[in-house]
């Protein structure tokens, strides 16, 4: 049995390792479109790599998966965050875990995660083409979708053939990007992106550049849609995991409106007015003779704080033991609701990632294959899931990456016994 996989990032590189431990008779080619596998692997988590999360904190699985949460609900009880675990230290990778959840080699190095991958890669007989965009996967059986023949972008490059086809060839920004299907049949959702920070040309807030709030909320005001964790003030707007965890729940509204909205800041996290109000009535009664300037949210720094004062239309030189009930209306309003009109995105360095792909209503929720066109399977980021930033997108391709190569390898199996 020939098996094509489409794509040498994480779930390609895993499932083609997953397939030859399960089948090892099974010839397995990973086509790449770039010169090196796991380029994404490399920098991801600023190049420590996070590569999943402990979901110890998580709540609902909605919060950290905006799209394809049933479908990573039910995938998760197949290979989870501890299977994740568990399956890389066997091969030698000691991880550790951060308070947040994220967790990372022990190496701080995400490469030792690319060489364990290539490494096993090798030694279980997988062929790695580098180079091979492929242009084209195209049904040749008699039954419609028993055999596919594999073209490639590049001249020169003979078509090849497969049994088994696992696209797994990531996040796409252009929906040309899914046009490699066409021949299939195979439904997709057209991708935009998903994890950016947000621009907020003109503003004065970004003359506080560096300066990072460790737990904040931020929103998208006339929706429901909120996300929490630190916030960092940028040169060009805001960042940072809640910046970055909104702009995955909103990605296709914002994509929609062209990038502009007004988003909300709670520079106290989740606290609301009321609680606003009892830290502002605090201060007043321990600093009575203190300026605003220089009595404030522990959580805050100077320059921010002088910043939110003048949101609140609010004298710094004023003394706290003067502060009036609406002037701390006025305070509250501005630490928990600080509205700003973003104007644009930010690609989150080189950690770009997608909502869209192919439509899961068109997946075998069990085995990733795809109901229409029978051999072809579809993991990691190729698949309308996605994830916010902490370590979830590598879950589900290690996750989507086993389930696939399971199925497969069984296929294989049963081909072999035929």
């Amino acid at each position: 049995m020939k098996i094509a996989i489409i794509g040498a990032g994480a779930a390609g590189c895993f499932a083609s390792i997953q397939i030859k431990r399960l089948c090892p008779t099974a010839d397995v080619t990973v086509y790449e479109s770039g010169r090196k596998p796991l380029a994404k692997v490399s920098v991801t988590g600023g190049g420590r790599c996070n590569l999943t999360n402990t979901f110890d904190n998580v709540r609902s699985l909605a919060s950290v998966y905006p799209r394809g949460e049933k479908l990573m609900k039910r995938l998760l009880k197949e290979f989870g965050p501890t299977d994740a675990w568990q399956w890389f230290e066997a091969e030698g990778v000691r991880l550790v875990a951060q308070p947040d959840g994220c967790v990372f080699p022990a190496s701080q190095d995400a490469m030792e995660i690319v060489g364990t991958l290539l490494r096993l890669m090798e030694r279980n007989g997988v062929r790695l083409e580098t180079g091979h965009r492929v242009s084209l996967v195209t049904p040749d059986g008699a039954s419609g979708c028993n055999r596919f023949v594999i073209s490639f972008a590049a001249e020169g490059l003979a078509p090849r053939q497969a049994d088994i086809v696992l696209v797994a060839s990531g996040g796409s920004p252009k929906a040309a990007g899914m046009a490699m299907l066409a021949p299939t049949g195979v439904a997709t959702v057209a991708p935009v992106p998903s994890l950016f920070s947000l621009c907020l040309p003109g503003d004065s807030i970004t003359g506080l550049t560096g300066t990072v709030v460790k737990h904040a909320t931020a929103s998208m005001t006339g929706t429901k849609l909120k996300a929490s964790g630190p916030l960092l003030i940028t040169h060009w707007g805001m960042s940072g995991p809640a910046i970055l965890k909104l702009s995955a729940h909103a990605a296709r509204l914002l994509h929609s409106n062209g990038y502009k909205a007004d988003i909300a800041i709670n520079w106290l996290g989740e606290c609301n007015a009321q609680d606003a109000m009892e830290t502002i009535a605090k201060l007043a009664a321990d600093n009575p003779k203190k300026q605003l300037a220089s009595a404030y949210p522990a959580q805050l720094n100077a320059r921010l704080w002088m910043h939110i004062i003048g949101k609140g239309g609010l004298n710094p030189a004023m003394r706290w033991g003067e502060m009036g009930r609406k002037g701390m209306n006025k305070l509250a309003a501005a630490l928990t609701a600080d509205i700003y009109h973003a104007d644009g995105k930010c690609r989150f360095k080189e950690e770009f990632v997608t909502c869209g792909g192919v439509a899961l209503g068109g997946i075998n929720p069990s085995t990733l294959e795809s109901r229409s066109c029978p051999g072809l399977f579809v993991a990691g980021e190729a698949l309308d899931v996605n994830g916010v930033t902490g370590g979830f997108n590598l879950q589900a391709a290690w996750t989507t990456g086993h389930v696939a190569a399971s199925a497969i390898a069984k296929l294989c199996r049963h081909g072999a016994t035929d």
